[in-house]
C-alpha cells in the first residue's frame, strides 16, 4: 500500500465546480465561473478533467468551457452537489495497493467546523469512488488532501498546527496519527513541520509551505522579509532536521490584500502548483518579477513538463489556490 507521488502517471484531475449555494458566487459570480473554466480547459488539452457539478447548472458550466476551449472529450461532469470548491480537502485521497487504486474517504468538517455547511463536501469521495468503478474505503477520522504531501516511497510532509490541533481529532496524539496514516496509506516516515502561513484559514496546510518535486528534493516557501520570516525559517530546520533531501527555498510573493477584504493578509504561496501528466500549473500574482522567478524555478525541477502560470489572486481571496482547488486520480496505466 502507498500514497502516490502528484507526479505520477494520472487518470485525471478532479475540480469541483462553484456551486449556487456558495458564498463565492454572492460575491463574483462571473469571474470566478471563469476561472474555473480556465483551470478546467487548460488541464483538458492533456488529460482528463472529472468535475464535480450542480446538474442544474451543466448548461451554463458546458458553454463557459466551450468559450475557453476545452477538450471536451477529456471534460467529464457528474452531478455530485457540494457545498465548496476545495476538492483537495472534501475529496477522495486515492491510493495504491495490491488491487489496483483505491478511493479513501475520510471525514471532513470545514476544517475544524470554521466555514459551514460542509455536509454535502463530506460526501463526496464514495460518489468520486463509484463514478471510477473504485472500492472506497472510509474512515471516521478527519484528514484533509491539503494537510499531507507524499513523495511516493512511504515519506509525508504534515504540519502539528492542523493534525494535532483539537479541532480534528482531539482524541488522537501524534503516534495515533502515524500509525493511522501507515495503516491506511502505507506511510512509514512522517515529517512533522510547525505553524502554517499567515491568511491560512485552514490552520496550516502543508502545501502552502513545501513540496516534494522529486523522492529526494523539496521546494519550501521562504519569506525573508514578510510576515511569514519567523515560521517558514522554523519550517526549513524543522524539515533539514528530520529529513536527508534536498532542501530549496522558493521565496513567497510579496503579502497579497485586498482592501477591505475579510484577510488582512492572503495565504499567497507559489509552491501552492498543480502537477499534471504533461504540465505544472504554478499561481502567479500580478507581481512580475516574483511571478517570473517562481516560474524559472519550476521550470527547473519540472524540465519534461510545460510551466504555466496561471493568475490566482482572486482565486486566493478566499484562503487557497490551484493545489487546493484540484485532486489527482493516480493511474496504473
Amino acid at each position: 500500500m502507498r500514497l502516490p507521488a502528484e507526479w505520477e502517471r494520472q487518470k485525471g484531475i478532479w475540480l469541483s465546480w462553484p456551486a449556487r449555494n456558495s458564498h463565492w458566487t454572492y460575491l463574483r459570480s462571473d469571474e470566478i465561473q471563469q476561472q474555473w473554466a480556465l483551470i478546467a480547459a487548460t488541464i483538458s488539452r492533456t488529460q482528463s478533467v472529472f468535475i464535480n457539478i450542480d446538474e442544474t447548472m451543466r448548461g451554463d458550466i458546458e458553454n463557459l468551457l466551450n468559450t475557453h476551449g476545452a477538450e471536451r472529450t477529456n471534460i467529464h461532469l457528474y452531478d455530485h452537489p457540494h457545498d465548496d470548491v476545495w476538492c483537495r480537502d472534501h475529496g477522495a485521497i486515492f491510493i495504491e495497493d495490491e488491487s489496483g487504486i483505491i478511493a479513501t474517504d475520510w471525514g471532513f468538517n470545514g476544517w475544524g467546523e470554521q466555514f459551514p455547511p460542509w455536509q454535502l463536501d463530506n460526501q463526496i469521495p464514495p460518489l468520486m469512488a463509484q463514478s471510477q468503478g473504485l472500492t472506497c474505503r472510509s474512515y471516521p477520522e478527519i484528514l484533509e488532501g491539503g494537510a499531507i504531501e507524499s513523495n511516493g516511497a512511504g515519506t509525508m510532509m504534515t504540519t502539528e498546527a492542523v493534525l494535532l490541533n483539537k479541532n480534528r481529532n482531539p482524541h488522537l496524539n501524534k503516534a495515533d496519527l502515524e500509525t493511522l496514516l501507515h495503516s491506511r496509506l502505507g506511510i512509514e516516515h512522517v515529517i512533522w513541520l510547525g505553524d502554517g502561513i499567515v491568511g491560512d484559514d485552514t490552520g496550516g496546510h502543508i502545501d502552502d509551505i513545501a513540496r516534494f518535486t522529486a523522492t529526494d528534493t523539496i521546494l519550501i516557501s521562504s519569506d525573508p522579509h514578510g510576515p511569514n520570516k519567523e515560521s517558514l525559517t522554523r519550517n526549513y530546520h524543522l524539515l533539514k532536521e528530520q529529513s536527508a533531501a534536498s532542501v530549496i527555498k522558493l521565496p513567497m510573493p510579496e503579502a497579497c490584500n485586498i482592501p477591505g477584504w475579510r484577510l488582512p493578509t492572503l495565504p499567497a504561496s507559489y509552491v501552492n502548483f498543480l502537477i499534471t501528466n504533461e504540465s505544472v500549473l504554478v499561481p502567479t500574482f500580478r507581481q512580475e518579477q516574483n511571478d517570473d522567478r517562481a516560474l524559472g524555478t519550476l521550470r527547473e525541477h519540472f524540465p519534461s513538463r510545460e510551466v504555466i502560470g496561471i493568475d490566482a489572486l482572486d482565486l486566493v481571496s478566499e484562503g487557497g489556490a490551484l493545489h487546493c482547488i484540484s485532486m489527482q486520480q493516480p493511474s496504473l496505466e
